[in-house]
């Protein structure tokens, strides 16, 4: 496999349609304070890394840069962000309030009628990246 199918396959559902399209049907079929919720976080995240991927993993929103930076997932009473590194990931603003025993993952749950701070939120997300950033190579 090319690197060019490499990277579309890590981009596209087994029904080929490109990632994008599937994480705005995902918010089209939440609807109401989740998809509005999902849709703003999404947002916030191509704000904070215009790099970013995004990507369609376990019929769930991933967003990703050299690695996975967090998934978006959506329950009954919470949407839910998980940062894959989370837990070496500095959160100065305490956004995570969710999955705080874990080892490596941490996540912010966002519960109806709940405002996470934009500016603490990418700030958390360009942390996240820079944490999956590889070593600058010596010289």
């Amino acid at each position: 496999m090319n690197k060019e199918s490499k990277d579309m396959s890590s981009r596209e559902q087994a029904t080929g349609e490109p990632a994008s399209l599937l994480i705005d049907q995902r918010i089209s079929e939440l609807g109401g304070w989740r998809g509005e919720t999902l849709a703003r976080m999404r947002a916030l995240i191509l704000e904070a890394d215009p790099g970013i991927t995004e990507e369609w993993k376990w019929r769930t929103p991933v967003w990703s840069h050299h690695g996975i930076v967090c998934t978006g997932e959506s329950y009954t009473k919470v949407v839910k962000l998980t940062f894959a590194r989370g837990a070496a990931v500095p959160d100065p603003s305490r956004l995570f309030n969710s999955s705080l025993q874990g080892n490596t993952r941490r996540a912010i749950d966002i519960h109806e009628g709940e405002k996470v701070d934009a500016g603490a939120f990418k700030a958390l997300v360009k942390a996240a990246v820079a944490r999956n950033n590889p070593p600058a190579k010596e010289r």
